[in-house]
């Protein structure tokens, strides 16, 4: 089976692949300074809760934006799994997709691998939205191509930059507000609207300008654990894929075999 580990800023997801069935995954903290032991340990555990055994991993893939967590995770499947890990974008995991923008070098791999999933799922132009550390917007073309996209803060990052700028903030669990009202009579149901609702109104302001900006119709696919908490009150997206970053991860590297 595969192990496909998509290291993102905030959490480092694990998946075990058969083929491209995602059997079973994991996520553990982003932690740059974690050993390939450290993460043994805890994955030989959850491995063996699950029924398998660290020999059922027969191939290891990677995708990272976070550079200096590579070398463990490659020693992790080196010294672990006995098997030399392959990481997104290189060879031989080139992307076969266009990244059609000036530098191409400086797309994130999760970025890519979401259009290559997106493409392999859907027809037609695409918007990728992905809720993580950053929330980022993607246009992804009917060829498959990658076009552009946007980066604006991530809704956790909002909240922490406020919270930690107004003394008098509490901190707030983010949560679908319970009805649409936006004139809220509490400190903590202000805050509340105010991120949920003006998260709403930026996804819609940014979905309509790129819609008119690409001038064809399009599917908006949006993959993050926040993604069914915006669509809770307002629909915003044609389809919501949690696992849309490993999918990708499986599909490039099946293509390679």
């Amino acid at each position: 089976m595969l192990l496909a580990i998509d290291v993102g800023n905030t959490n480092v997801k694990f998946a075990l692949v058969q083929g491209l069935e995602i059997k079973t995954r994991w996520r553990v903290a982003t932690d740059a300074r974690r050993t390939a032991d450290q993460y043994a340990v805890w994955l030989t555990q959850l491995l063996e809760l699950e029924g398998y055994q660290r020999s059922d991993v027969e191939e290891v893939v990677i995708s990272t934006v976070v550079p200096r967590a590579l070398h463990n995770l490659q020693l992790l499947a080196d010294k672990y799994f006995g098997v030399d890990a392959k990481v997104a974008g290189r060879a031989p995991l080139e992307w076969g997709i266009a990244l059609d923008v000036p530098q191409p070098s400086s797309v994130g791999a999760d970025r890519a691998v979401n259009a290559i999933a997106a493409h392999a799922g859907h027809a037609g132009d695409l918007i990728t939205i992905s809720f993580g550390t950053a929330t980022t917007f993607d246009h992804i073309a009917a060829n498959g191509a990658y076009k552009g996209g946007i980066i604006a803060p991530g809704l956790n990052l909002s909240l922490d930059a406020l919270v930690s700028a107004a003394a008098k903030l509490p901190r707030i669990a983010i949560e679908a507000p319970a009805d649409e009202s936006v004139i809220g009579n509490t400190t903590e149901g202000q805050m509340l609207i105010g991120i949920y609702w003006g998260y709403v109104a930026m996804i819609e302001g940014l979905l309509t300008r790129m819609k008119a900006e690409i001038g064809r119709p399009v599917t908006v696919v949006a993959t993050g654990g926040l993604a069914s908490l915006f669509q809770q009150h307002a629909h915003l997206f044609d389809v919501i894929e949690p696992d849309l970053t490993l999918k990708g991860l499986a599909l490039l590297h099946a293509r390679a075999q």
